[in-house]
């Protein structure tokens, strides 16, 4: 009976054991097992310079999104961003997209400034309004080199 008992208890500690790490992948991973609770929005930008799908999308500091997917218009040369914005945030049509960087060297965000529009961006709608990545390489080069 003893021994039954020492067989019960260290099944259920490595089920409850497997069951832990299984709900820590699945928080970690940002995966999304019932349901995706998002809508999808774009946005054209003229660069994207380090941002990478997965990155945040941000209201006045607070995460409502990320980035899905990242492709090149042939036609125009602008890089079309699609956004997975959260069901219980509206954005209205009058909103700007900004490519924004957490801290000196951190990654890249986009960083979304509500308008004052009374229409919202329908779900697979576009933000018209963006403010492309700031090259820093580019302005430390243009500041040294035209200073002189």
């Amino acid at each position: 009976m003893k021994r039954f008992n020492l067989e019960v208890s260290v099944g259920v500690f490595l089920v409850l054991g497997f069951l832990c790490f299984a709900w820590l992948a699945v928080k970690l991973g940002d995966v999304r097992l019932f349901g995706d609770r998002s809508y999808q929005v774009s946005a054209r930008f003229g660069s994207i310079s380090g941002l990478k799908p997965g990155a945040a999308v941000e209201i006045a500091g607070v995460k409502v999104g990320r980035v899905n997917r990242i492709v090149l218009d042939q036609e125009y040369y602008e890089a079309v961003v699609e956004l997975a914005i959260d069901r219980g945030v509206r954005l209205t049509e009058d909103s700007i997209a900004s490519i924004r960087t957490a801290g000196i060297i951190g990654d890249r965000y986009i960083n979304i400034s509500p308008g004052g529009s009374p229409e919202y961006i329908e779900p697979g709608g576009r933000i018209h309004e963006t403010e492309s990545a700031i090259n820093l390489e580019e302005l430390l080069s243009r500041y040294i080199f035209e200073s002189k």
